[in-house]
């Protein structure tokens, strides 16, 4: 049996039984309510591992595969993408919001991105990083779109992967609003949707193509 032969939303173990999911956290920020019911979840359905992903959601591992449509009825909450050709997740820092090194609000822009990029299908897994300070808390260079919050606006770069090839993602521009950043990362988004491979990732379409021929295409 293959992944794509559970239920919707469900990633099949490597026991070849049982079912991980990872509900929808947009930018790792959670409610109280989906809080409260992910907590009663796993006492009613008697979950085994509850695992704070890399991608700052909460996966639930262990569930038969009949189990895990009531389990998202009881969440209320939408299945996160965890191995479709898609936005995955967008990973944020606290920014602004809290942190006293936060310069530009990476939470809600964070957030922002995801709202317009969820669902969208793409040749690949893509993931999102965004960081409201140069310490890069959110892995902004080590993802395939990072954004950067500095003094004058966000550092938009492209094509970084924390895989088993470790690419530094390519700076693209400085100093953006938010509406300009956001313009530019659809402009990437598109370009690369339209001309990549299938499951081909961001760091190799921009290996394959080179940077100046993207740069050429989006700026």
């Amino acid at each position: 049996m293959s992944k794509a032969d559970g239920p919707k939303g469900a990633i099949l173990q490597r026991d070849k039984k049982t079912y991980a999911i990872v509900p929808r956290i947009p930018a790792g920020v959670i409610k109280r309510e989906h809080l409260k019911a992910l907590s009663e979840v796993v006492e009613k359905y008697d979950i085994p591992i509850v695992k704070i992903t890399s991608g700052h959601r909460i996966a639930l591992v262990g569930m038969s595969e009949e189990q895990i449509l009531p389990i998202y009825e009881d969440l209320g909450m939408n299945e996160g993408k965890a191995i479709e050709l898609c936005l995955h997740y967008v990973q944020a820092c606290p920014g602004t919001e809290v942190c006293k090194f936060g310069i530009q609000d990476s939470l809600g822009f964070g957030t922002r991105l995801e709202e317009l990029f969820s669902g969208t299908e793409m040749p690949a897994k893509f993931k999102v990083g965004v960081s409201g300070c140069p310490f890069l808390c959110a892995e902004s260079l080590v993802r395939d779109l990072g954004l950067i919050g500095k003094k004058k606006g966000w550092t938009l770069v492209f094509g970084g992967n924390s895989g088993r090839r470790v690419r530094e993602a390519d700076v693209l521009a400085e100093d953006l609003s938010d509406d300009e950043a956001i313009a530019l990362a659809r402009k990437c988004i598109d370009f690369y949707t339209t001309n990549a491979k299938t499951k081909e990732r961001t760091g190799a379409f921009i290996d394959r193509i080179g940077v100046d021929e993207f740069k050429k295409a989006v700026l």
